[in-house]
């Protein structure tokens, strides 16, 4: 989500298609939804307003959308995640990410639409998992509802942070490529890095960017180009103050 300095670390468990195995993935969502509540999963005591109070785990939309406004979560095969206010820096990444791929869209007059957080994600079509990507684009238009995008986006970007690092690199991970996202991105902006995930092929593959180079967007078959130069300029004049 905002800034963070985490790193991906390989996974060990895979099968031959590059995706990670269904017994290590039932794993990790296990342990996420049995662990003590960190800086990202709620606790019970932070559900106060739920419509009702059930275990981690068991949460669905209906109380997804009993939470009040102000509260911003997210939820994960019944697991609700705090997601608490970005930075500055985190803001001004995903806007400007997301406004060069809708530049890009545009000039290319396509059908596609980028979008930003918070825009609600219905991802697998159920009534267990919303999600809240940092930027995402969806190509079919039918996808679009006005209360949310009910199913898979091409593309997905999230900007990592300390306190959400291992959801985004493990958890969301695995739902995002497993729910049919193409492209999924994670952004560190502190160690100035990119790392992509392409499923636009047969197999998944994987790859590390600096963020002084171009950085192609596969679905748009490298045509699409996104500069973080001047994004990490600004970053760091603003974390100098």
């Amino acid at each position: 989500m905002d800034e963070g300095g985490s790193r991906l670390k390989e996974q060990d468990s895979k099968d031959v298609n590059g995706m990670p195995g269904e017994a290590a993935k039932r794993s990790v969502i296990y342990e996420e939804s049995r662990r003590p509540p960190g800086e990202d999963q709620l606790g019970e005591a932070g559900i106060q307003y739920a419509y009702r109070q059930r275990e981690q785990g068991e949460y669905t939309l209906e109380d997804y959308y009993a939470l009040p406004d102000e509260q911003r979560v997210e939820l994960i095969d019944g697991v609700f995640y705090n997601m608490a206010a970005p930075y500055t820096t985190h803001q001004i990444a995903s806007f400007e990410i997301c406004a060069q791929l809708s530049g890009f869209i545009k000039s290319q007059k396509g059908s596609c639409r980028a979008m930003a957080a918070p825009t609600d994600v219905q991802l697998d079509c159920d009534n267990r998992t919303m999600l809240q990507p940092d930027v995402l684009v969806v190509c079919d238009r039918d996808k679009i509802r006005e209360r949310c995008v009910y199913g898979a986006p091409d593309f997905v970007i999230e900007i990592l942070s300390d306190a959400t690092a291992r959801k985004d690199m493990t958890v969301k991970l695995w739902k995002y490529l497993g729910a049919g996202v193409r492209e999924y991105w994670i952004v560190d902006l502190r160690q100035e890095k990119v790392i992509v995930h392409d499923h636009t092929g047969e197999s998944i593959r994987t790859s590390v960017y600096d963020m002084d180079q171009p950085v192609p967007v596969q679905i748009f078959e490298g045509k699409c180009r996104i500069r973080f130069e001047e994004i990490c300029e600004e970053v760091r004049e603003i974390r100098t103050k």
